[in-house]
Formats: C-alpha cells, structure tokens, sequence
C-alpha cells in the first residue's frame, strides 16, 4: 500500500516549498479564518450550544479534514444544517443547555464520525447515492426555511421556551415579535444585515462577516447595550484548549442516536463530496468518494475528542477558500491553526458580541441553500424526480425538527418510483424507417407487416419486469393472428435475472407452441452468457441469435422462400420491413 493512501497530504505539502503556493495558501487560509470564526459561533448557537462550542469546531476538525481528505480546497467545520439536524436529534433526550445536552450532542459527532469512517473503511461510498439529487434539493429548501424562521426570535429579541413543533415554536416568535418586539435587538439585527450586504457588494474579497461583527460587537461594547438595552451577547468565552472528552453514553442513548446519526452522515458527506467535486472539476484534480469519507469521518471522531459537535464540508467557506486562491490543503490548516490562536488569546474580544449577530450571520448563510430552479429542472426531467424533491421537501417541513423524516422518506419514495419505472419500462414495435433504421412505429407512422414483428425492451429483465415483458408480448403475439416471426430486439436488456430467464424461455416456448418463432437481434453479451450457463442458449438454438436486423430479416425471407409461402410475398406492403430486407436481382448487400 502506498504512503499517500494512508496519510494523502504527502501528495501536496511538497508543493509549499514553492513560495508562491504558500504565500496563496496563507492568504486563503487567513481569508477562510474571517468567516469560520464567526460562522462557528453561529451555528453552534443553532446546535442549542454555547457559541465557543463553535470555537472548538473551528480548531482540529479542519486542520484533519485537510490532512486526511481527498480535497485540496474542502474547508470542513460547523455547518448550519448539520447543526440543526443535531440540535433537532439531541431535543428529546436532553434540555438546551445542560451538561447533559452538551455531553450527548458530542456523542452525536463521534457517532456519526465511526459510521464516515466504517463506510470508508469498508469502501461503500457508494451508498451516498442513495440520497439521490432530488432528496437533498427538497431537503435543503426544506431545511433553509426552518433555520431561518429558528432565528426569528433572536432576530427580534423574543424568547421562547424549547421543546413543542418547530412551527408552534415559530408562530409563537411571530406573535412575540407583533405583540411586544424588542426594538434595540431589531435594530442591532439591522445593523448586521445592513454591514453584511453593504460590504459584500465591494466583492468576494472583502470580509463581510468579520465587519458586521466588528461593527456591531464596537456598536454594543460602546453604548454598553448588554445591560442598559438588554441585548443577548455571547458573554464570558472559556479561554485554552479544550480538554479531552471521552463519551461514557448508556446502549439507550446510542440507540436512540443511531438512526439520527446515520442520517446525518450520509447528509453530511453527501454536501461535502458534492462540493468537492463541483471544485475539483475547475481545478482538473481528482477525488475520491471513500477517502473523503475517512477524512470526513476522522474530523469527527477526533473533533469529538476536543468537544467539537458534528462537522461537516462547508459550501461557503469551500468556495471562500477557492476564490481566494488557495491551492493545497495548507490553506485549511492556516485556518485551523488561526482558531487556535483564537482560543488561546483572542476569546475576551467576543464578550460583546451580539447574539442577533450570530442569527443575522446564519441567515444570510442559509438564503442560498433556498433554490427552486432546480426543483423545476427536476419535475421538467423526470415528472417523479419532481414528486420525490417536492415531497422531501414536505415532509421534512411538516416533520421539523426531526429532520431524518424528511430525508427517510424521499429515499423511500424515490426507490418506490425508481422500482416502479423498472417494472414498467417501454415496450416498442419497430419498422424499417426509409433511411434504413428501425424506428418506432407509432412515433413515425411506419408500415408493418402482418406476417413479422419486431419489438425492443427498453430495461432489464428482472424478476420486477419479467412478468410484464411475457403479458405485452403474448398481448401483440395474441393480436397479430397471422404473425410466423416474431424478431425481439435486445439492445436494451442490459442484465437478466432468474425470474427473467424464467419468462424469457417460457415466452419462447409458449410462442413456439402456437407456431410462431422468436429471433433475437443484438443480445448483450452479458444476456447471452447467462443463457448459455442454463442451457436455454442451446435450447431456443444458436441460429435464432443475431447480431444484426438485416440478418435477422434474411433469415425471415429465405425460410419463407424455403416453404413458398406465396400469401405472405402477395400480401406483404411495400414499405413493411420484410419487403425492405427482401433481396432484388443480385444478392442483398446485408451489413455485418
């Protein structure tokens, strides 16, 4: 085994030793640093956790992405969805802000770190595909909505007791902001929009973030609005490394977390591989799903150890850290290793930063999850890709804050469609076009012939679609009453199982039975060699399998010849496909 499979950065810190690869990598990583810091803070307040939780998030778990992960540019860290989805799994097992909520929201992380890693491991990153592009589109529109509406109360200094429905909880923000709104926290939450917008038109470069918390932790340190305004503001920040914890959970907890954190792993990764990906396609650089996943899966478990709650690939920070020039994973690691310095001395400068702040961070950074385009390409694409995104999207509004519930049925719905699509897969009868092709008949108005019939299965035969391939070919079997030949074009059979080989020698037989022969043209070599391990290749006979139309077609013309049958030559249109392949003159020029 390679060196650079067990420990991937070896592939690019020789890179550093090029000044100018450093010198771009500094400056990404310090770039990356103004909006982690903040963004962290943010998100573990959308945990139910205190905001140097955040702070814990912002140290190892990115600097072990980087290190351990496929992508030179994926900035791993707090993430505002995972977070949410953590808070919502932690709910009905503790109350906010207790030790015990605290304790078990870092199990969490460490739980879903061990599934990353075992996927890894095991090399079953493709299983992320489960959670098809659908899924997550609703979700992730689904998922922005809730988190925005969660910050209306901090946003309008409301506070509401936890527990109850996401939406009971919302309307109950909503009346307290009608009824008896906080004005100084209005304004400090305007001041954050306004400074965030205001510095992003200046462009990507511009720190946007870190301006709105300067600016209105200055505003609130100043007029002391803490305590003559009662404005929230993070407080005292622990200052030091955190300490080593190590879970102790009972089997009930760990059970009741399991579905909760197998969710939120295959969610997770599935953002950070995407994100990757999408990167990795402008830079020419190539990823890999399973290590990803065990870079991913690392960031966790070990974060964990440094009470750092469930991390995940960042979009904004990603496309940050791409923009600003990074070009190796040292970009990352300057960012990580910026949150350390953060937590050794820099944690007395977020004592007057508002909590509205934080809200107003997470909202702006949540507006872009809210696509619906994409939903509309879906419904336009496939009408059930639609239904799945829309119902995701649904369910997991409906189900807030259980999360998974959402997620869990779109994957069910979309097996169940996919399942049904195979059942059901299109069945076409064919005809020679004039230039020489086979064409769908119905679609293209073709003549056919009332002797030969040519169909095409367009799916493969399994034991879901096996019984409907044997209904629709006895049905036009069945109403063609002079039919002799019937040619079944196998292009499209790409796999054949038990139940399909089944039905496949049992059509045969049946038509056999009823005097008509079946011929089958361009089998996939993959059909034929299961054919030829049961012996069914041999019993429907070597000489009915071609790899061509036309040849299939002679072989119609010279059996009629061989049995004279003059009614099927007088009775035969011009333009049916017998009478196309029927030889004139000379002998036919057939392709190969």
């Amino acid at each position: 085994m390679k060196l650079s499979s067990l420990l991937p950065f070896i592939e690019w810190i020789g890179d550093l030793r090029d000044r100018k690869i450093l010198k771009a990598d500094l400056v990404a990583g310090i770039t990356v640093f103004t909006v982690l810091i903040p963004q962290s803070m943010a998100n573990a307040q959308l945990a139910d956790l205190p905001p140097h939780y955040g702070l814990y998030a912002a140290f190892l778990p990115p600097i072990i992405g980087a290190l351990f992960g496929s992508s030179r540019h994926l900035s791993t860290g707090s993430v505002a969805v995972i977070s949410l989805m953590s808070a919502a799994a932690i709910q009905p097992l503790a109350v906010p802000g207790t030790e015990q909520h605290i304790s078990r929201t870092i199990l969490l992380a460490l739980m879903v770190g061990a599934i990353q890693l075992g996927l890894g491991l095991a090399r079953l990153g493709a299983l992320v595909n489960l959670l098809s592009h659908p899924v997550i589109l609703g979700f992730t529109n689904a998922a922005a909505i809730i988190i925005g509406t969660s910050q209306i109360g901090v946003l309008f200094g409301i506070e509401v007791p936890a527990g109850g429905s996401h939406f009971s909880r919302v309307w109950q923000m909503i009346g307290g902001a009608v009824t008896a709104p906080h004005l100084p926290s209005i304004g400090l939450s305007a001041l954050a929009f306004a400074t965030m917008l205001i510095a992003r038109r200046f462009g990507p470069s511009v720190p946007w973030i870190l301006i709105a918390v300067c600016v209105t932790t200055g505003v609130t340190a100043w007029a002391h609005l803490d305590t003559t305004h009662h404005i929230r503001v993070v407080g005292s920040v622990p200052a030091g490394l955190p300490s080593l914890y190590l879970p102790s959970p009972s089997t009930g907890v760990i059970r009741s977390l399991f579905p909760a954190a197998v969710t939120i792993a295959l969610v997770g990764f599935v953002g950070s591989i995407s994100i990757a990906k999408a990167i990795a396609t402008r830079t020419r650089q190539r990823e890999s799903t399973n290590r990803e996943l065990l870079g991913q899966g690392l960031s966790n478990v070990i974060g964990s150890l440094s009470q750092s709650h469930t991390v995940s690939g960042s979009f904004v920070r990603s496309a940050v850290n791409f923009r600003a020039g990074s070009v190796t994973g040292f970009s990352s690691v300057v960012a990580g290793l910026l949150g350390l310095m953060t937590l050794l001395w820099l944690t007395p400068l977020f004592y007057y930063l508002p909590l509205a702040t934080l809200a107003a961070i997470i909202v702006l950074a949540v507006v872009s999850l809210i696509r619906v385009e994409p939903i509309i390409r879906a419904w336009r694409t496939e009408r059930h890709d639609g239904i799945v995104a829309v119902a995701a999207f649904v369910m997991t509004l409906i189900f807030a804050p259980q999360l998974e519930v959402g997620i869990l049925a779109g994957i069910g719905l979309s097996l169940i469609l996919y399942l049904y699509r195979t059942m059901n897969p299109r069945i076409v009868v064919l005809s020679k076009h004039p230039d020489g092709s086979l064409r769908d008949v119905e679609a293209h108005g073709l003549e056919t012939c009332d002797h030969v019939c040519m169909i095409r299965f367009d799916g493969s035969l399994y034991f879901g679609s096996a019984g409907y391939f044997e209904d629709k070919v006895l049905e036009r079997a069945a109403e063609m009453r002079d039919l002799q030949f019937l040619i079944v074009d196998a292009e499209g059979i790409n796999q054949m199982d038990a139940t399909g080989e089944e039905k496949l020698v049992s059509v045969v037989d049946r038509l056999r039975e009823a005097g008509i022969e079946v011929l089958f043209i361009r089998t996939k070599m993959q059909v034929l060699d299961a054919l030829r391990r049961t012996g069914s290749f041999d019993e429907i006979g070597e000489r009915r399998f071609f790899p061509e139309p036309d040849r299939a077609l002679k072989y119609v013309w010279d059996t009629l010849n061989s049995e004279d049958d003059e009614n099927c030559r007088r009775d035969c249109p011009v333009e049916c496909p017998l009478n196309r392949a029927r030889p004139t003159g000379t002998a036919p020029n057939y392709r190969v």
